[in-house]
């Protein structure tokens, strides 16, 4: 059930008995909610302190403790480590004997990180425990600033890594022993840990690998916008990409076709999962990392900022015992994490929930998730069809891609099951003519569906720099709005600091719309009204636009005039 870190702590709890299995659970429970690695969250409840609980681990793992406050570390010993390693693995090295370091790590649980150590610094180690802040401060006191990292690397991947002749050698021999000897040379191994480590720092969603004629870009994307890194030489591309096919298990010798893979991390004591897809390009394969990083995203549903009444709504729609719920917006809107927050509130011992995923983005504790795989036939619909056979209470179907799905999903809810699904529509009422676009039958859609939350992300202004201002009557206008609709709140926008990485914004807010089916929806569903007209009619019974909501959220000086314009029309 536990790996690493809850596998130690589990036993090393039960040995001691320091917990009864009830506390043990609710532990557990908090650790699943929160993403908070377990040890955290054993000393967040109180039952020990930290010190007490890092020499219990020592003693269990038979490794030392260590107070880095009563260490003077030699600064020969400082130089085996390069701070990016440093940074990376959240380690320290303390002392040197013969051909082995020792070094305090804040995460003495991982059991892959005393090989990963030993090829980076090419000896044997012996990891050691100390506090966490204690390390933290040491990292940043013998290692100085995180921006000097990157352009260390890169300087040594220079020095240090085979010239282009030799990258060009290996590419022409196309073997699969030399790409994997050019993948795994240290400053390659270190370079690519570093991208990785800054990225899911700096909260990134996506990192992006694109090889072009010239050069090499990495970028990754931040609440929404792409950000550029450091560019390493041309010629690395082909090792750097290699690397990460290496980590994602993927074939290094195939450059022809797509792949998909995943890398697992544990950084900081905490999982990550990174989701790998290749795409052969013109200049080489371009490779996008889509990181899941559990500990950022909050599923419970009143932490998405829905409007207090939206929240209700949603609230009584989840609760029915039968029909469809559709979430609508286009790809990146966060419709998966609104989905798996329903799911996770209707969680009960007495409900039997399955999922079907393109692919499975986050572990949910008693939820029976199936990933799909269209290579060897298991659709959406035959993974639907199967559920069927299952008894189960409530099923989620990730998307609703074709007249199959759609019928299966209509079939179900028909038959007693509540489904949840998601569409690409602009808006709520979008959903319903998208459905009859299909062939669904309109009928069909007005007697199961339930409610069609719409939603958007926008990015929100940041806290520690947001100035307020008065809008023009040409602000205003654009939203149609006037200086009474105001009532003399002022707008914000940010102007950029170190804690926003100069862009004004920080982290990401939902904008919702939510249609819920009442009489004089389903009648104009089953007239085949379009969506304009079913639009205004929702609108006349007291739906709110994603607009209004926008509106909102500008007045509650969440989010810009800018990103509400830009998501919402």
């Amino acid at each position: 059930m536990f790996e690493g870190e809850g596998a130690i702590l589990s036993e090393l709890l039960r040995e001691r008995n320091l917990v009864g299995p009830d506390q043990f659970r609710e532990l557990q429970e908090e650790h699943e909610r929160t993403g908070k690695p377990l040890s955290q969250v054993i000393i967040d409840f109180g039952l020990v302190s930290e010190e007490q609980l890092l020499r219990a681990v020592a003693e269990h793992l038979n490794l030392e403790y260590l107070n880095l406050e009563d260490i003077d570390i030699d600064k020969a010993v400082l130089r085996i480590m390069p701070s990016s390693v440093a940074r990376m693995y959240r380690a320290v090295p303390v002392a040197i004997a013969g051909n082995t370091v020792t070094v305090a790590v804040m995460d003495p649980y991982n059991a892959q990180l005393v090989g990963e150590l030993s090829f980076i610094l090419g000896k044997d180690v012996q990891l050691a425990v100390a506090p966490s802040k204690q390390i933290e401060d040491a990292i940043l006191r013998f290692f100085g600033e995180e921006s000097e990292s990157l352009k260390d690397v890169l300087e040594d991947m220079e020095s240090q890594l085979a010239s282009a002749e030799v990258v060009e050698t290996a590419t022409k021999s196309g073997g699969t022993a030399a790409l994997e000897e050019l993948a795994s040379q240290a400053p390659i191994v270190r370079f690519v840990n570093l991208i990785l480590f800054q990225a899911i720092q700096d909260r990134a969603s996506d990192i992006h690998f694109e090889p072009f004629e010239d050069e090499f870009k990495i970028r990754y994307r931040v609440d929404g916008a792409l950000y550029e890194m450091a560019p390493p030489p041309k010629h690395l591309a082909l090792p750097v990409i290699s690397r990460i096919k290496v980590m994602s298990n993927l074939n290094i010798a195939e450059r022809r076709l797509p792949q998909d893979g995943r890398i697992q991390l544990n950084i900081g004591g905490k999982q990550v999962d990174l989701r790998v897809s290749t795409l052969p390009t013109q200049y080489g394969e371009s490779v996008v990392l889509r990181v899941l990083d559990r500990s950022v995203v909050n599923l419970e549903l009143e932490s998405l900022g829905m409007p207090p009444e939206i929240f209700e709504q949603t609230k009584e729609v989840i609760k029915v015992p039968n029909g469809i719920f559709i979430v609508t917006g286009p790809t990146g809107s966060g419709k998966t994490t609104t989905l798996y927050s329903c799911l996770k509130r209707i969680n009960t011992i007495d409900m039997k929930l399955l999922t079907s995923e393109d692919p499975v983005e986050y572990d949910i504790e008693g939820i029976m998730q199936v990933p799909i795989n269209e290579a060897i036939g298991l659709t959406f619909a035959r993974a639907l069809r199967a559920f069927l056979r299952q008894d189960p209470d409530i099923i989620m179907v990730g998307e609703m891609r074709d007249l199959e799905t759609a019928q299966i999903s209509i079939q179900a809810s028909l038959t007693g099951h509540l489904v949840f699904t998601t569409l690409h529509t602009n808006d709520a009422s979008g959903a319903v003519t998208r459905m009859i676009d299909m062939g669904v039958e309109p009928f069909l859609i007005s007697s199961t569906l339930q409610g069609i939350l719409a939603q958007r992300l926008v990015r929100k202004a940041c806290k520690k720099c947001r100035i307020a201002y008065e809008p023009t009557e040409a602000v205003l206008s654009e939203l149609a709005l006037t200086k009474e609709d105001t009532q003399g709140r002022p707008f914000y926008y940010g102007k950029g600091c170190m804690e926003c990485n100069e862009t004004g914004y920080k982290g990401r807010k939902g904008l919702f719309e939510l249609l819920v089916m009442s009489e004089p929806i389903r009648e104009l569903i089953n007239m085949r009204s379009p969506a304009g007209v079913l639009r205004a009619r929702a609108l006349e019974l007291g739906m709110r636009t994603l607009r209004e909501d926008g509106i909102r959220s500008i007045l509650d000086g969440e989010t810009t005039v800018e990103e509400v314009l830009k998501y919402t029309s």
